[in-house]
């Protein structure tokens, strides 16, 4: 009895392992050798149902289509037959030897893996001319090209590369396309300019022969190396729809999809150096054809008032590839650090437009200051020749000032220095004419004269007693000296500004350059430490209110906004007892260490 229970025993366990050996999971390839222009179908059978499929990352090949699921059911002699299939379709990226890894599933609670399979990628090989192949269809009647302007650009001169979309009145397509590689362009500077969403249409030649096209895209290129430069394929996966011999029940033609791997193709391109010979020394790589101008806003002017000098270069070429030159000024004039403005656009040209630098210059004494000549040279790839331009000579006046004691000097820019000019009134206070008179003869002791030095200061003491006891007094006050003493200042600082109140730009100037030169004074900070949370910070650690903090950089910030904004006499004039109450307030709060 118990040899019998033993024979079940083991029967049931046979059983079941060979229940669990009947489980099939296999992936099947349609080719195990391929040319990359050719396509592979990739199947995983399994047959019993299963839950959790994980298909591998086909390393080396672009998914176009599926998973595609298939589950096939027959009863065959009264025994039930089950197959279920995931299909993948792929497109080699590149040729050489390829591993599709192993695919997984859960099936009654085991994991089952597929075999790993092996694919040669060879080289393109020549596609069956079928004209009812719709694969074949596709690939003969859309085509990707990349037109460029100029195969032989100089070094930083523009190129344009257009990307064409052409296909035949055989197909069409109605789905979005989609880039599988875009071009890098790792030796240039480049600007994209997308037609993307804004396709049109047009009618063209290929090979001879009437198509449509699109323009995907245009690309601006500045070579920034010789030599010969390759420029990287784009290419797009493209949904193309094949009209089949088929017709459905309203007689149209039936269409199939095919989705096909187009690529542009390298190109590659030979850029030439700039020419040795003619070449200037200031020359600093500007390539195009420019126009350049240095122009001040005013020539004349009083000490410690601005003016603007503007370095502006317009034109076509690598406007943004290049510094602009740098003027030389004498050293009693003040510098800022420029302001750059960019009024530049890209179109299928090239660059085009204008840049500027915007100087603020101050002033320190008075004097005749000469600006000299600015020199700008480009290449202009046309002529291919080399042109120098030359700014005109700009003579500042500054006719109100101090006198400076050491004369001062303009730099060129070539190393020849040129002493400034001095104004015609610097030495006016000589007298060179003489207006002598004769002595008086009379005698001097006991003259009306004479008694008046003698007596005079007796009768002045009770004066200076009486200016002593006030003056006294005056001291004694110490909130009603402080306040005098800051509304002083005060008004010494925004003098100028009051003289401008009727005019709005001249105004806010003033203003801007008396909060400046008070707080160069009183925090002991040079011009380019003007930075309002550095100014409020110093502020606040010498004691000086919040309020009063904030109200002074409201100021300064007033005086950035209100020069381009409309503002009335009645808004000057706030602004302007606003910056007197706000110094005298400093001034009293402030404390040194």
């Amino acid at each position: 009895m118990k040899c019998k229970h033993f024979i079940y025993i083991l029967l049931f366990i046979f059983g079941t392992g060979m229940m669990q050996a009947q489980v099939k999971f296999d992936a099947k390839v349609s080719k195990k050798k391929i040319g990359i222009n050719e396509r592979l179908r990739i199947d995983f059978e399994m047959n019993k149902d299963g839950d959790n499929f994980n298909p591998p990352a086909f390393e080396g090949f672009d998914v176009v289509g599926g998973p595609n699921q298939a589950i096939s059911n027959s009863y065959i002699n009264g025994k039930r037959s089950y197959s279920k299939t995931y299909s993948y379709f792929l497109s080699p990226q590149s040729q050489g030897n390829f591993t599709i890894a192993q695919a997984t599933i859960e099936i009654d609670g085991e994991t089952y893996k597929t075999l790993p399979v092996s694919v040669i990628v060879t080289s393109a090989v020549e596609v069956p001319k079928n004209g009812n192949d719709a694969t074949y269809v596709a690939s003969e009647n859309v085509h990707l090209v990349a037109e460029i302007s100029n195969s032989s650009p100089y070094l930083n001169e523009a190129i344009t590369v257009v990307y064409k979309m052409y296909v035949s009145h055989d197909v069409s397509i109605t789905s979005t396309w989609r880039e599988v590689d875009t071009p890098k362009y790792a030796d240039f500077w480049s600007q994209n300019i997308n037609n993307q969403g804004n396709f049109k249409i047009y009618e063209g030649k290929y090979q001879g022969e009437d198509y449509r096209y699109v323009i995907l895209r245009t690309t601006v290129l500045y070579p920034q190396k010789t030599g010969k430069l390759e420029i990287e394929p784009l290419t797009l996966d493209v949904p193309i729809d094949v009209p089949g011999n088929r017709r459905d029940i309203f007689g149209r033609r039936m269409t199939t999809r095919v989705n096909k791997k187009i690529s542009a193709g390298k190109r590659s391109i030979s850029v030439k150096p700039l020419p040795a010979d003619g070449r200037p020394d200031n020359f600093n790589g500007a390539v195009g054809d420019f126009d350049f101008n240095v122009t001040a806003n005013k020539t004349t002017l009083d000490a410690n008032e601005s003016l603007e000098l503007n370095v502006k270069i317009s034109g076509k070429g690598n406007l943004k590839l290049f510094e602009l030159p740098t003027p030389k000024l004498p050293s009693s004039l003040e510098v800022y650090d420029p302001e750059r403005k960019e009024n530049v656009r890209t179109d299928r040209s090239g660059m085009n437009g204008n840049i500027n630098e915007t100087f603020t210059v101050v002033p320190q004494n008075q004097g005749i200051y000469p600006i000299r000549p600015i020199t700008f040279s480009y290449f202009n790839p046309k002529t291919e020749k080399y042109v120098t331009i030359a700014s005109k000579e700009i003579v500042i006046d500054v006719e109100n000032g101090p006198i400076a004691t050491v004369p001062a000097v303009s730099n060129n820019g070539d190393g020849n220095q040129k002493a400034v000019v001095a104004a015609k009134s610097q030495f006016e206070y000589i007298k060179l004419n003489t207006n002598l008179k004769p002595i008086n003869q009379d005698p001097f002791f006991k003259s009306t004269l004479f008694w008046s030095l003698l007596g005079g200061p007796l009768l002045l003491i009770p004066l200076f007693i009486l200016v002593g006891n006030k003056r006294r007094e005056r001291r004694s006050d110490v909130q009603g000296n402080k306040l005098r003493k800051a509304n002083r200042l005060a008004k010494k600082y925004l003098s100028e500004a009051k003289k401008n109140v009727g005019d709005k730009v001249v105004f806010y100037e003033a203003l801007e350059r008396a909060l400046h030169n008070y707080l160069k004074a009183k925090l002991s900070i040079e011009t380019s430490e003007f930075d309002k949370e550095y100014i409020a910070r110093l502020l606040e650690e010498r004691n000086v209110e919040v309020a009063t903090i904030s109200q002074f950089t409201g100021l300064l910030q007033s005086c950035e906004y209100a020069r381009y904004s409309p503002a009335s006499n009645v808004t000057i004039q706030q602004d302007y007892n606003k910056a007197v109450e706000t110094i005298s307030a400093i001034d009293k709060q402030i404390q040194y260490r």
